[in-house]
This record gives structure tokens, C-alpha cells and sequence, in this order.
């Protein structure tokens, strides 16, 4: 897998087609879902030839998870700044809000497998990082990690199907009332 250099360092031509295929990507996958969507048509649709896509990607699955890369990222630098448990979730319900559709294609019946997956260990990884930071166990760690991880993707879901049913500090309120009770009842430290 090709490592997608710097945004800083990589000149407005790259960037551009960049996010002109990962826009025609997006698109695609909101029209038909991930399965049906080939490399040819994300070209056709960004008006850009298949040899400048492969110069950027060698798949349609790269060039997606470029954009997984920018919002992990994003997620990580919140969550380090906030140094608080679960601190990149007020920035996840933000970009999802304002993606809902695209996030519920991404996660939901729209997206292949491999998407799904992905999303899930970018969560995971966040999620593991407090934990551990909170003292869970080690040899519990990536269970508890994925067990929280997936009650925030189902709650994320739901919500976004929903999102009146609650506003976005009550959802992380119930979350972080839910994980605190997880945690309790393994013995370990609460979040704040």
C-alpha cells in the first residue's frame, strides 16, 4: 500500500485531484454502494484518466481510506488535546452530523465489509488509547476497546437516523454514563 505523503508538502495540483477522486468515490458510494462502485467509473466521474489514478492509489479501497487517514488524524490530534477520556467524540459527532449521509453509506448497509472494518479499527484505536490511559488492563484491553467501539457505532447509527431524539451532548452524556458502567463492572477506573 502506497503511504499518502504530507498534506502540507504535497502541492495544490496533487490535493486537487485528490479530493476529485475521493469526492467522485463518495458519490458513487451514496448512489450505489461500495460493491458496485469500479475504479473506471470513479475516473469517468472525476474526469480523470485510470494513469493518474494509479500515480495516487493502487485501488478504489486506498483511495478511500486516504479519507479515513485525515479523519483518524484529526480525531487523534482531538483526543490528545483534550486529554480527556473520549474527547474525540464531540468532533466524531460533528463530522458525522454533517456527513450523515455519507457516514451512514460508509458504515451502514451501503458499505462493503472492508469499509465497515476499517472504520471500526479507527475507533478502536481511539477508544484503546483512553483505556489504556484509564488503566484497563492490558490483557483486556482490545476486547473492552472493541466492545465500547461498537456500541458507539450502533449508537452513532441510530442517531443519525434520529438525530432528534437527542441532541449531540445528551448522546455523549448516555455514552459516556454507558462506558462508565462497562468499566465499573470490569473494576476499573471511570471516565470524568
Amino acid at each position: 500500500m502506497r503511504k499518502s505523503p504530507p498534506t502540507a508538502s504535497v502541492d495544490r495540483r496533487v490535493r486537487r485531484t485528490r479530493n476529485q477522486l475521493r469526492d467522485a468515490l463518495v458519490a458513487l458510494i451514496l448512489e450505489r454502494g461500495w460493491d458496485a462502485v469500479s475504479v473506471k467509473e470513479v475516473c469517468d466521474r472525476a474526469d480523470i484518466g485510470r494513469s493518474t489514478f494509479y500515480v495516487h492509489f493502487a485501488d478504489k479501497e486506498e483511495l478511500l481510506l486516504s479519507g479515513f487517514e485525515d479523519l483518524h488524524a484529526a480525531l487523534e490530534h482531538e483526543r490528545r488535546t483534550l486529554a480527556a477520556p473520549f474527547g474525540f467524540l464531540p468532533s466524531l459527532i460533528e463530522h458525522a452530523r454533517g456527513h450523515g449521509r455519507l457516514f451512514r453509506a460508509m458504515i451502514g448497509k451501503q458499505s462493503g465489509q472492508t469499509i465497515q472494518r476499517r472504520f471500526r479499527e479507527l475507533l478502536v484505536k481511539l477508544v484503546e488509547a483512553d483505556l489504556a490511559g484509564l488503566g484497563v488492563e492490558a490483557t483486556r484491553l482490545r476486547w473492552v476497546a472493541r466492545y465500547i467501539s461498537g456500541g458507539l457505532v450502533e449508537m452513532l447509527l441510530v442517531w443519525l437516523d434520529r438525530p432528534s431524539s437527542l441532541d449531540a451532548k445528551e448522546l455523549i452524556k448516555l455514552f459516556e454514563r454507558m462506558t462508565a458502567g462497562v468499566l465499573g463492572g470490569l473494576g476499573e477506573a471511570r471516565p470524568a
